[in-house]
């Protein structure tokens, strides 16, 4: 059975993780990153891979699935920052 701790860590988790989903859509499919700070993104992706690597070292799975998954998107993100600032040519 669940504990009540655990029901609410992956409330949590889910609420956090959904939360940055709608930023993470609109940026993969228009690829707009202007409105971005790259020094935030960075510092925010930093971040999640340190929860990611606490969750671990811990074994809580929903710090490591969150935060496993908002990694994922924060690096895809992260990268078109860089593209855009970096290499597109305008």
């Amino acid at each position: 059975m669940i504990s009540s701790q655990e029901m609410i860590s992956y409330l949590a988790a889910t609420l956090t993780t959904a939360s940055f989903l709608p930023q993470a859509i609109l940026t993969i499919k228009t690829k707009d990153t202007e409105g971005l700070s790259l020094s935030m993104y960075g510092l925010f992706t930093l971040g999640v891979l340190c929860w990611l690597i606490y969750g671990v070292h811990i074994g809580d799975e929903a710090i490591i699935v969150a935060n496993a998954i908002t990694l994922m998107l924060a690096g895809i993100i992260l990268s078109y920052k860089i593209y855009n600032t970096f290499f597109r040519k305008s």
